[in-house]
């Protein structure tokens, strides 16, 4: 009975979160209550304020929930990232699962461009959610670095200028991707960003 009750509890979770993100994206974040959330789903105000203390909360708990299922599909889909080739892979497998999932389209957009952002909500979001917002980026300069100390990329490559530039145009190709502005198929942008910044800067002959 217990155990039911934790997943009937999750699903719960799971629904408020929905619902959240759905009348985010909707109305903006500012003008969302609690009560709307609960209306949305048939819940009571008092079952969203059981799992999350205020909007806040509430921001940072969808966040993070959408963060972490796509990093467990991504290391389902690319387990192996410390070659070249499988960074490239998670890369392109992130970039598919944006162009394929509405929701996590719809995620994204409400994150860059109709999230209100005061200075006091993104630095409670930020402390709260270091650990993986940042993922990619120490993903990628990580893998490099041991690259570099295998011997497998030159010793003059500076791997954390490298990662950053990348790092800038994915966060870019995104927002062209979601805001349909994008010229060209968004996985094949890509890859031949990935080739052209990284691929190239590491294969490139010094003089």
């Amino acid at each position: 009975m217990a155990r039911r009750t934790k997943e009937e509890a999750e699903q719960t979770r799971q629904a408020i979160l929905l619902s959240a993100l759905d009348l985010f994206y909707e109305k903006g974040y500012s003008k969302t209550t609690f009560d709307e959330i609960a209306k949305h789903i048939n819940f009571t105000k008092g079952a969203v304020y059981w799992h999350f203390r205020n909007k806040p909360d509430l921001l940072i708990g969808l966040i993070r929930e959408v963060i972490l299922r796509m990093d467990e599909h991504l290391k389902r889909k690319v387990p192996q990232t410390e070659s070249l080739e499988g960074l490239k892979q998670y890369f392109i497998c992130m970039a598919n699962l944006i162009k394929e999932n509405a929701r996590l389209r719809q995620f994204m957009f409400f994150v860059l461009y109709q999230m209100e952002w005061s200075e006091s909500i993104y630095k409670k979001v930020r402390h709260s959610l270091d650990d993986i917002l940042d993922s990619p980026f120490k993903l990628l300069k990580d893998t490099l670095t041991n690259l570099q100390k295998s011997g497998e990329i030159r010793a003059n490559i500076n791997t954390n200028l490298i990662s950053e530039m990348f790092i800038c145009f994915w966060k870019g190709a995104i927002g062209q991707e979601i805001t349909d502005l994008a010229s060209e198929d968004f996985t094949t942008f890509i890859n031949t960003g990935f080739d052209t910044i990284i691929g190239n800067a590491l294969t490139e002959e010094r003089s």
